[in-house]
């Protein structure tokens, strides 16, 4: 088969891989239909992700077709179509007993990470009774890859550990795919501001389509000032970090409010500076999580009832054998005006 493969920092390759096979009783192998490409993937490739070693299928997001299924899985047999979780869970250890599937002790983040992952014609996926998710007749599946991964990640990691709330002021550092999820899914809690930040005019502007109330482009230095403009010089009560750089989240505390909580989502390969000095009397959070895919079946019913579109944030389609441009072009959002991209692997 195809596949897209890490070959160290700043390599891959898109070659002849060997097919998966069932290794557990609890394993499913399912033929990719759909795939996409995420900012860890870009991440891994510039080294950040040590668990991730070379030689590694990359890919934790994805839809496909059950092709064969080991003895002990029940809830799926071949030929059903079914949305990949980008966290695999036992859903019997102790940490997947908390709801924190995403350190299941025999699972997790491992697609694409420390097992082969989707970004290939075919993926075996660990513990599939509980990793994967029906897809209703009709659906649609382009939109349905953004729940493997970035819908629940800007809702579990920003939303809900950022206690967004009715009639709160949130800043979103970061209006990419992430920052873009987090803006749609904090609209469930009706907040009273939801401020965009970023450097691209293009994007914000997607931001103001999808939700937010305000905007600031953060290029020449003045985010800060803006934001106390807007919100009388309080700050903001939640500010999610979706970017995974040390200035951003360094912006993040600088935009907080006394009492306020800081949700970060990005990746971060560097250290951060923590300005504890000025913020040890200010009553705040700062918070930290991997996406556990927890609130994957309310996002599908949320979605299946058309509550929210996150097709909106496919801006690129591909085909399979096209793996290479549709990197390029996702690597290059600020060239491109790249969101998501949809890597099709079927010919239907």
């Amino acid at each position: 088969m195809k596949a897209l493969v890490y070959k160290g920092p700043g390599q891959k390759a898109f070659e002849d891989h060997a097919k998966p096979d069932i290794r557990d009783p609890g394993d499913a192998i399912v033929r990719i239909t759909r795939t996409t490409i995420c900012g860890t993937d870009l991440h891994i490739l510039k080294g950040d992700v040590a668990t991730c070693e070379p030689g590694r299928i990359l890919g934790h997001e994805g839809v496909g077709v059950v092709e064969a299924v080991g003895p002990a899985v029940t809830a799926f047999k071949a030929g059903d179509r079914v949305l990949i979780s980008c966290v695999s869970a036992c859903a019997k250890c102790e940490y997947c007993r908390k709801g924190m599937y995403s350190h299941c002790t025999t699972g997790g983040w491992i697609l694409g990470n420390t097992i082969d992952g989707t970004q290939a014609e075919f993926v075996r996926t660990p513990h599939a009774d509980t990793s994967l998710y029906p897809i209703s007749e009709g659906a649609d599946e382009e939109a349905l890859v953004m729940l493997s991964d970035i819908l629940p990640t800007g809702f579990e990691c920003g939303v809900l550990n950022g206690k967004v709330e009715p009639g709160a002021t949130v800043a979103i550092v970061g209006s990419g795919p992430i920052g873009l999820a987090a803006l749609l899914t904090a609209q469930f809690y009706s907040p009273a501001e939801i401020i965009m930040i970023d450097l691209d005019d293009n994007r914000l502007e997607i931001a103001k389509r999808f939700g937010a109330t305000q905007t600031v482009n953060s290029s020449d230095g003045k985010a800060v000032d803006r934001v106390m403009a807007l919100t009388g010089d309080r700050g903001v009560d939640t500010v999610i970090e979706a970017v995974g750089v040390p200035a951003t989240f360094e912006l993040c505390e600088r935009l907080v409010a006394p009492g306020g909580v800081i949700a970060n989502v990005g990746v971060h390969g560097k250290p951060v500076s923590l300005d504890m000095e000025a913020l040890w009397d200010r009553n705040i959070a700062i918070t930290t999580r991997l996406v556990d895919t927890s609130t994957t079946p309310m996002l599908l019913k949320v979605v299946g009832s058309k509550k929210i579109d996150p097709a909106l944030l496919i801006t690129h389609r591909f085909t399979f054998d096209q793996m290479l441009e549709a990197y390029d072009t996702f690597g290059n959002a600020a060239q491109t005006g790249a969101l998501k991209v949809i890597i099709r692997a079927d010919a239907g």
